[in-house]
């Protein structure tokens, strides 16, 4: 698995948590591998719709923080978010793992550099699609199979 500094241990993992919330990340540190583990650290005792609660707060809030606009065009992104949430949810549930951190190692090295994820669910760009961004929309591919067993609702 790629090294992330964020969770070489489950207080560097805490302390990058509190970071984030706490608006001192910088916009550099906000990496997808960063979304993946904040998401799995929630996802570890929150269902998807509270995770995704925590998940978009978050982002909105550290958006803010480092100057980014939420936009039509740019910032929070919801069908991204909830999409990321509701699989890195189902994933975290899957994994009966003993700890935070260790559901936060399993989630990184699952979907820490697939980015691309989204492009095989969707048939269309979702990343820059403009109703995407502002409301929810359900993938209509199964993403190589990996969504087949999960309820993106």
């Amino acid at each position: 698995m790629r090294s992330y500094f964020f969770a070489d241990s489950p207080a560097t993992l805490d302390a990058f948590l509190d970071d984030w919330h706490a608006g001192r990340l910088t916009r550099q540190d906000w990496t997808h591998g960063a979304h993946v583990a904040a998401c799995a650290y929630y996802a570890f005792d929150h269902a998807a719709g509270e995770t995704t609660r925590i998940m978009t707060a978050g982002i909105l809030a550290f958006n803010r923080a480092v100057g980014v606009e939420n936009t039509p065009t740019g910032g929070y992104h919801e069908t991204l978010t909830r999409f990321w949430s509701t699989v890195i949810v189902a994933h975290v549930s899957a994994l009966d793992a003993a700890s935070r951190w260790e559901a936060v190692r399993s989630a990184l090295e699952r979907f820490g550099e697939d980015r691309d994820l989204p492009r095989r669910c969707y048939s269309f760009d979702v990343v820059k699609d403009v109703r995407a961004r502002r409301e929810w929309i359900a993938p209509d591919r199964a993403g190589d199979g990996l969504l087949a067993d999960l309820r993106v609702a």
